[in-house]
């Protein structure tokens, strides 16, 4: 008899979320369940119709906002006691910035939803995750610490979870108190976000490194490359190597599904099947922020 497998992925309505949900389900069985959540209901609803009758896994509608840590610790709770645990989540909601509004004013919302919520996945569904199974942070090239001033360094010298959560609302209230450039943190806050979010993912695997790797259980960070999205596109201005985002969630999933699991990927962050260089830089770094 086949266990039936359980994944979810937050920021699915759309874009890559919604991909790596239509990829993954089409790559499972239609005994298995793949959970699509955002924080619209009725955007939710839809995004999970389109994929009503497809073959592969069943899709289910699930409301989920990240910035609420209580819900996400709910739905862990609720998929643990009906299911015994789940065997893929991948974090992958994030809150849209526009170059037309400060940085500052977005600060707050687009910090709860991609740090804030990174942080409750990896606590809430961390003890969640069956044997084998795989906790995926969808994170950017952007989250090596070598993009950030080299005074901001020792802050992220192995932090815990709790450290790296410090060190995120510490550096919100100096967005606040307009500290944050003076203290070497860049003002495009998408950079420093990323970077926290890889820190995160990196105290939680090493927290568990050993027990993972006996069980073929995979905690990491990936990298989609430039997507084309809505989100990207106000940005960027080259597109020409951009990938869809279908073709972005399936070279994820390549990764993320791939048996066994590569020691040297447990904790990392990952594009196209390679570690990044923890104290790397990116390209895209300089394009987005002149």
């Amino acid at each position: 008899m086949t266990t039936q497998r359980i994944a979810l992925v937050t920021g699915a309505n759309q874009g890559i979320g919604h991909a790596l949900v239509e990829e993954l389900a089409a790559r499972w069985s239609p005994e298995d369940l793949v959970l699509l959540t955002g924080r619209n209901e009725s955007r939710v609803a839809e995004a999970a119709a389109r994929l009503s009758g497809a073959a592969g896994a069943h899709v289910e509608g699930r409301r989920l906002d990240v910035s609420d840590a209580g819900a996400i610790a709910r739905v862990a709770a609720e998929v643990t006691g009906r299911y015994g645990g789940i065997d893929v989540v991948i974090s992958n909601a994030s809150a849209r910035i526009t170059p037309d509004r400060s940085q500052e004013e977005q600060a707050d919302e687009f910090i709860a939803v991609a740090n804030g919520g990174t942080h409750a996945m990896l606590r809430s569904f961390g003890p969640a995750i069956r044997p084998g199974g795989r906790l995926i942070v969808v994170a950017s090239s952007l989250g090596t610490l070598g993009n950030l001033d080299e005074r901001l360094h020792p802050l992220f010298g192995d932090p815990s979870l709790e450290e790296v959560e410090a060190l995120v609302e510490s550096w919100r209230g100096a967005i606040h108190d307009g500290t944050a450039q003076d203290l070497g943190w860049p003002r495009w806050i998408n950079v420093p976000s990323k970077v926290a979010q890889v820190a995160a993912v990196r105290a939680v695997a090493r927290s568990r490194r050993e027990a993972d790797l006996a069980a073929g259980t995979l905690v990491a960070a990936v990298c989609p490359g430039l997507v084309d999205t809505p989100a990207s596109r106000p940005w960027f201005e080259d597109f020409s190597q951009a990938r869809t985002p279908a073709r972005a969630a399936f070279v994820l999933l390549d990764f993320i599904l791939a048996t066994p699991v590569a020691p040297e990927t447990h904790g990392g962050l990952v594009r196209d099947g390679a570690v990044l260089p923890w104290l790397g830089t990116s390209r895209a770094r300089t394009t987005a922020t002149d």
